[in-house]
């Protein structure tokens, strides 16, 4: 019996996670080289157009992206100087910055999807529709206990 298998299951899920999301970052990186984008610059984007149904604030994704109001900020940046976003400060409160997909943003990532799609599709390959429900329940799980250790509720 190798260690892995001999390892306490929260253990094993904890490095596990960290394993993956860094394999994944780092192979998903790989596949958006040739696009000239990085594996966050998708993330936000998928983010800003998938979850919000009008131009969130920085604070808004950075909440969704479990980062700081500054990584977004500059990834962001990134995004803008490739004409892939537009950051407009908010009509009502100017200190309040909105991200805007443009129309040449839609267009981009319709180039990239085919890849995106089968790389997802990789990745959960030879997993049944009960393993990836399950899994979902354990990650939501996960997340919410992240965010009340975030809040700091959940330590004494």
């Amino acid at each position: 019996m190798s260690k892995l298998e001999e390892m306490e299951d929260r253990q094993f899920i904890f490095g596990a996670l960290l394993f993956t999301a860094n394999r994944m970052d780092t192979l998903l990186e790989r596949e958006l080289k040739e696009f000239d984008i990085t594996s966050k610059q998708w993330m936000l984007s998928i983010i800003i157009d998938n979850l919000f149904d009008s131009a969130p604030t920085l604070k808004d994704v950075a909440k969704e992206m479990g980062s700081s109001h500054q990584n977004v900020k500059q990834v962001a940046l990134k995004l803008e100087q490739k004409g892939l976003l537009k950051m407009q400060k908010d009509k009502k409160d100017a200190r309040v910055t909105r991200l805007n997909m443009t129309d040449e943003s839609y267009q981009f990532w319709a180039k990239t999807q085919p890849k995106g799609t089968a790389f997802v599709e990789e990745v959960f390959e030879n997993i049944t529709k009960d393993e990836l429900t399950e899994a979902r329940n354990v990650m939501n799980k996960i997340m919410e206990n992240l965010i009340k250790m975030e809040k700091g509720a959940l330590r004494p």
